[in-house]
């Protein structure tokens, strides 16, 4: 009897000690540690951010509820929070939360709250909005990383032999460099044959990436926009007839938080920092089969970006004002050499953007591509105009492959800039409104700089 009454006893205690758990206010809960028993499967990443929100992302381990609080910077009040939104199992668990509650030109930390409590992260958490800046001072300096090409060993379902994946800690090292937000070039997972005929295999794939522990760090702090190419899009070198790309966009969408979609299909986007603007087009959607013959002359029968996305872009560059118009895509647009995926393999589609973008007399422009598995910069001259310059950046964690000698001979490259291991660069732009430089430099997987190249803006009118 004794005994029946103690444990009836010890019942109502933890009952009692439960309910007052449940009625506490979230900051005296008990955080939860990610490395134990972590309700979050990957993330929390940043995406855009502008001058009046921020979208965070998260992905969760099982369908709860996810929350963020964040509070500027260096202060304990006002608190605010998002919206607190469903992760669903048929959304991969996936949530987007949008900071609107937020000021130009500041800096907030946050937490994520999963069904109402705080998860403790091991590593910093804190996201920035676009200062105001515009007929006030000169534009901000800012740093943007760049990086193409990760992948992820996962034994079961790799090819048999070495494994392809290697390096993670390259991440590690682009965090290091504090840049103001990561732009990713494609081929950001690598789908494979047990992923390309289910929408189960896609989502598992984009989970299996996004999970990579040496990764999260550097999405928790650094704002994040993204294109893709054929890897993330479907398999190896796919085009317009892969038959699940209306999943995969569905899976992009659901993985990463780029600002807007120009149109029903595909990534094609566009964001601004500062006082520049990226054009992120899409390669795949309405790319013609690389074997097709080309259409020569008569007009470019053989798409690429197509004819609607080229006149999108074109139109877009007119109307922009920035001091740099970076266009990034994934395939080489610069390089003259048909070979693998190059835009001169649709050579005259190619033909005929170059020329609609000389005729526009677009101030400003460059390239930013990846693709290759190496990194490169190629310079096309052009008669009574600047050069145009494509910076190839690849791979991160993805095999290295060093190009074609026919390639390295091309009158297009530039000395000194092949990088043959993985890598990432940065990109600073800095300087005073009518003196802005572009300084590109790469960087080893252990963040040990490589090679610097300096640009002016006023050397490219």
């Amino acid at each position: 009897m004794l005994r029946s009454r103690l444990r009836l006893f010890g019942l109502l205690v933890l009952l009692q000690l439960g309910y007052a758990q449940a009625q506490s206010p979230p900051k005296a809960r008990r955080a939860i540690p990610k490395s134990v028993g972590s309700p979050i499967q990957s993330g929390p990443m940043l995406g855009y951010a502008d001058m009046r929100e921020v979208m965070l992302w998260v992905q969760t381990k099982q369908p709860g509820r996810v929350q963020i609080r964040y509070v500027e910077q260096g202060t304990k009040a006002p608190v605010m929070h998002t919206a607190e939104v469903p992760t669903i199992a048929a959304n991969a668990n996936t949530a987007h939360l949008i900071a609107s509650d937020v000021l130009p030109g500041k800096r907030y930390t946050y937490e994520v709250l999963v069904n109402g409590k705080p998860v403790t992260l091991p590593y910093a958490t804190a996201f920035q909005t676009q200062p105001l800046w515009q007929f006030r001072t000169d534009p901000p300096n800012f740093t943007f990383a760049v990086g193409s090409c990760t992948y992820v060993n996962e034994a079961p379902f790799d090819r048999p032999g070495k494994p392809y994946g290697d390096s993670y800690g390259i991440f590690t090292s682009v965090a290091a460099k504090k840049p103001d937000f990561m732009l990713w070039t494609g081929d950001n997972t690598y789908t494979r044959e047990v992923d390309w005929n289910s929408r189960s295999g896609v989502l598992r794939r984009y989970t299996h990436t996004r999970s990579l522990p040496e990764m999260q760090p550097l999405l928790a702090s650094t704002h994040n926009y993204a294109i893709w190419d054929d890897h993330d899009y479907g398999p190896d070198d796919s085009d317009r007839s892969y038959w699940m790309k209306p999943v995969t966009l569905e899976a992009f969408k659901l993985f990463w938080a780029n600002p807007n979609f120009i149109f029903d299909q595909g990534c094609t986007g566009t964001f601004t920092w500062s006082d520049c603007q990226f054009f992120l087009l899409d390669d795949r959607t309405y790319r013609a089969p690389d074997k097709q013959p080309d259409g020569g002359a008569a007009g470019p029968e053989k798409a690429y970006f197509g004819t609607k996305q080229i006149d999108w872009l074109i139109d877009a560059l007119r109307f922009s004002k920035a001091t740099f118009k970076f266009v990034v895509t994934g395939g080489q647009i610069i390089n003259p050499a048909a070979v693998f995926e190059n835009y001169a393999v649709y050579g005259t589609e190619r033909t005929q953007l170059l020329s609609r973008l000389t005729e526009a007399a677009i101030p400003g422009l460059l390239f930013i591509t990846g693709d290759r598995h190496h990194s490169i910069v190629h310079k096309l001259e052009r008669p009574g105009t600047y050069p145009l310059y494509d910076f190839t950046i690849s791979p991160l964690t993805s095999g290295p492959a060093p190009p074609t000698a026919s390639e390295l001979a091309q009158p297009t490259v530039v000395a000194g800039t092949l990088v043959t291991d993985r890598n990432f660069a940065t990109m600073v732009v800095s300087g005073p409104a009518n003196a802005r430089l572009l300084t590109i430099r790469a960087y080893d997987a252990t963040g040990k700089e490589i090679w610097m190249q300096i640009l002016k803006a006023n050397d490219l009118r």
